[in-house]
C-alpha cells in the first residue's frame, strides 16, 4: 500500500481521491460513484458535503480536464467506515497517521531557513499549479458563437472579393470549388475538422489568415479567364 499524500489547502487538511482509489487498489471511476451516493445522503440530512468532500479537477495524459474530490480527514472516516478486512485497517490506519502528522507540523511554528523556503516552495507548486490549469483552459476554450459568426461572414466575404464578386462568370462557375478551397485551408493551418472548433487564443490569427487568403496560381488563372470572357465585346468569339 503506497503512502498516502496529505496537503494543506488553506488551512484545510486533504487528500486527493486518485491517491483515495489507488492505495485501497479500487478504480478511480468506482470511488468517485461512491463519494457522489455519500454527498446525496449527506444533502438528504441537510449536512454540508464540503466538510467531507471538496470538488476538484486535473489534467489526464490526454490534457482533457477529469474531475475529482478532495477528502478531508471526516471524508477519509465515511470512505473507511465503509471498508471491511485487511484493507479498511490498513487505510484507516494510513490516514490516521498522514492526517496527524501535517496537523502536528502546523502546530510547530517555523523557524528556521529551511522550513521557511521549503513553505515557500509549496506556495510556488501551488500557484504554478493554477496557473497551469488557467493556461490550460485558455489554450482549450473554443471560439464563441460571435466570434464564429465573425469568421464565416470574413471568409465568404474574402471567398466573393477574390471571385471579383457574386456577379461574375467565376462565381457563377467555381465558386464551391473556391469555398472548398478556402475551408479546406483554414482547417488544415489551424489543424481543427471544422471552423468553429478554434482555439479561442488564435481568434485574431484566424481573421489574419483571412485577411491574407488568396486561391491558388491554378484557381486564379482560372477567374481571370472567366472573368474576362464575362467582358468580351459581342461577337468577339466569332471571330
Amino acid at each position: 500500500m503506497s503512502e498516502l499524500k496529505v496537503i494543506n489547502l488553506e488551512g484545510q487538511l486533504v487528500t486527493d481521491s486518485r491517491e483515495v482509489a489507488e492505495m485501497i487498489n479500487r478504480p478511480h471511476s468506482e470511488l468517485m460513484k461512491s463519494i457522489r451516493t455519500y454527498i446525496e445522503y449527506l444533502g438528504q440530512g441537510k449536512i454540508p458535503y464540503s466538510d467531507f468532500f471538496i470538488e476538484s479537477s486535473y489534467q489526464n495524459l490526454q490534457n482533457k480536464t477529469q474531475p475529482c474530490f478532495l477528502l478531508t480527514k471526516k471524508g477519509c472516516d465515511m470512505v473507511a467506515n465503509k471498508m471491511t478486512g485487511e484493507k479498511g485497517i490498513l487505510f484507516t490506519a494510513a490516514y490516521v497517521t498522514r492526517f496527524e502528522e501535517m496537523e502536528n507540523q502546523i502546530k510547530q511554528p517555523i523557524s528556521s531557513t529551511k522550513a521557511l523556503l521549503q513553505a515557500a516552495l509549496e506556495q510556488e507548486e501551488r500557484i504554478g499549479f493554477v496557473e497551469g490549469r488557467v493556461e490550460s483552459l485558455e489554450n482549450n476554450m473554443r471560439i464563441d458563437g460571435g466570434q464564429e459568426y465573425r469568421i464565416s461572414k470574413n471568409g465568404k466575404r474574402k471567398v466573393v472579393e477574390c471571385l471579383g464578386g457574386i456577379d461574375t462568370e467565376a462565381y457563377k462557375e467555381i465558386s464551391k470549388r473556391a469555398f472548398s478551397q478556402f475551408w479546406n485551408e483554414f482547417k488544415r493551418y489551424f489543424e481543427i475538422p471544422r471552423y468553429g472548433e478554434l482555439p479561442k487564443v488564435r481568434f485574431d490569427e484566424a481573421l489574419q489568415f483571412i485577411s491574407e487568403w488568396s486561391p491558388n496560381t491554378a484557381m486564379r488563372m482560372e477567374v481571370k479567364a472567366l472573368n474576362a470572357q464575362q467582358h468580351l465585346p459581342l461577337g468577339s468569339e466569332q471571330q
